[in-house]
């Protein structure tokens, strides 16, 4: 008799193996065979991809939106590092930014990037270093007038040294952090990714003197062996 494909029988093997296996190439490092492995074999990356959005990352701030509530009817948005442009995806319906649900505010929300980065209905993409000096005021140019939101979702660019990347997407939050002090609008919302390794305390101790409330937080779509978390900060003082 036959057996069912995928089925265990009595003595317990025959179960189909539904992990993809990635065979090494020459020329690829070991640690990208990983990578590549991990990523076909995420749920997060499936569903991303079956749903229409960029990248996995869509989910950590539609998780991040669904519990703290920032991205609301009418608000003013800034994104951080935008690309590829699934945070912005998630925001443009949320915050009604194509005008599609009648009789609510209009939103706007500001994408910013090193590089060009494709189109997003309903959101407005700058080519812009955010470091660079007078970047606030074209951001309130652009916004007319100042932010509600400001989020990041930014990294450098990893070395491969933990110590020197932590500080390195530290300094990056911190940056942004001083940015959203200047656009943000009284009692508004910054959200950034921070890594855990124990430089982030300043940074937490700045948050708490400008906003009223400080979060941080790891989304169910953040991966568990990631040391990211983020951080929500609300009710920007001004």
């Amino acid at each position: 008799m036959a057996k069912t494909p995928g089925k265990k029988n009595s003595s317990g093997r025959g179960q189909r193996d539904l992990t993809v296996k990635v065979k090494t190439a020459r020329g690829r490092k070991m640690s990208s065979t990983l990578w590549l492995q991990r990523q076909l074999n995420d749920p997060y990356v499936q569903k991303a991809q079956a749903e229409g959005y960029r990248g996995r990352a869509a989910y950590k701030i539609l998780e991040l939106d669904d519990k703290y509530r920032f991205l609301v009817n009418g608000a003013r948005v800034v994104d951080l590092g935008c690309a590829p442009g699934g945070w912005l995806q998630v925001a443009v319906p949320r915050i009604n930014a194509l005008g599609e649900k009648k009789g609510k505010a209009v939103g706007r929300i500001i994408g910013l990037d090193l590089q060009e980065v494709e189109p997003v209905p309903g959101a407005e993409i700058h080519v812009l270093d955010f470091l660079e000096d007078g970047a606030d005021d074209k951001v309130k140019e652009w916004l007319d007038g100042p932010a509600d939101v400001v989020m990041s979702d930014m990294a450098a660019s990893a070395s491969g040294h933990k110590q020197t990347d932590h500080l390195r997407i530290m300094a990056l939050c911190e940056a942004a952090a001083y940015l959203a002090f200047d656009v943000l609008s009284e009692g508004g919302t910054f959200v950034a990714k921070v890594l855990a390794g124990g430089a982030e305390g300043d940074l937490q101790q700045l948050l708490k003197q400008k906003f009223k409330k400080v979060a941080n937080v790891k989304p169910p779509s953040s991966r568990s062996d990631s040391s990211e978390k983020f951080v929500v900060a609300q009710g920007f003082r001004g």
